[in-house]
């Protein structure tokens, strides 16, 4: 009897139409690191008494479909990530092409996803997902990786997979190495690393269904935040925290092939942080930063991506 494996399973991605309608075809497979993406009905105790001292059978509790799955950051496979994040990009170019993501949007695209444990077989549609939170880390080393956290609407599993023939995306991955962080335009130095995390807050619409989903996830005030860990050097951040100002931060990744990814909070605000002596090794100091629209930008945050695919 086969068993399932982590590494013989795959990943099927593509917007819907109609929110919790797979789409009959536009599957296309997705790299991933890991996936906690499911639906579970809980069980409900009985409360009733005069039956004795065995309880009565259970009763099923309404399904929760959610669940994280962590992504490389590259540069062709992200932008499907960041059209759930965002909405749908602008882009120009003629190839490569350039997609600039706002923030800001009242709506955001639904997504079906399927993964696959072909061994098993077991197939399991998850309709009517929606992006909830978008997070990443940048430091020195390591892989780099991002985590994009899901609302489903439900489940369906299958013997057979339901996303078709899958087209392949080329795979070019961005690394810690080719990573940069600026402030107002300037290289920030001495940054240990670097917290991004922006978030939807979704409202799951838990209407009354006689198949116990939920009827929606809509998207209410976006939150960016996150959180740069530094060698205390100077006081340039610290004085930005005391007077209250905001600064413009970007995220920056670039190859050497072209492609490139560019994460800008217009408008960043700074806490005053605890600066504290533990030893003889050097000071650091960690800011939880918080983000808010800019008002002669229009928006809190941009993203662009730069790539060699043509549209999400």
């Amino acid at each position: 009897m086969a068993r399932a494996q982590g590494a013989r399973a795959q990943m099927a991605l593509a917007f819907e139409t109609v929110y919790g309608t797979p789409p009959a075809s536009g599957f296309t497979k997705m790299p991933f690191a890991s996936t906690t993406l499911g639906a579970e009905q809980p069980l409900l105790n009985s409360e009733l008494l005069g039956y004795g001292r065995d309880p009565l059978a259970p009763i099923k509790d309404a399904v929760t479909a959610d669940g994280d799955v962590v992504v490389p950051l590259d540069a062709e496979a992200f932008g499907f990530w960041l059209k759930a994040a965002f909405g749908a990009p602008t882009t120009t170019g003629t190839g490569p092409w350039t997609h600039e993501f706002q923030s800001g949007a009242w709506t955001l695209p639904s997504l079906s996803i399927e993964t696959g444990m072909p061994e098993v077989p077991r197939y399991a549609m998850y309709s009517g997902c929606v992006l909830d939170q978008l997070t990443w880390q940048m430091q020195r080393s390591g892989l780099l990786t991002a985590t994009a956290r899901l609302v489903a609407q439900g489940e369906t599993v299958d013997t057979a997979t339901a996303a078709g023939t899958l087209a392949d995306l080329e795979l070019n991955r961005f690394g810690h190495f080719n990573g940069a962080i600026t402030r107002n335009g300037s290289a920030l130095g001495n940054v240990v690393s670097a917290d991004i995390t922006y978030a939807n807050n979704l409202d799951r619409i838990e209407t009354i269904r006689d198949d116990g989903r939920i009827d929606g996830a809509d998207p209410s005030i976006a939150a960016l935040t996150g959180s740069i860990e530094v060698r205390f050097a100077d006081s340039t951040l610290v004085t930005q925290a005391i007077n209250g100002e905001a600064c413009e931060l970007e995220f920056g990744y670039a190859l050497p092939s072209g492609e490139s990814f560019t994460f800008t909070a217009h408008a960043v605000y700074l806490p005053r942080p605890r600066i504290e002596i533990s030893g003889p090794q050097g000071v650091q100091a960690t800011f939880d930063w918080q983000a808010a629209r800019d008002s002669v930008v229009g928006r809190m945050c941009s993203a662009t991506l730069i790539n060699n695919t043509e549209t999400f």
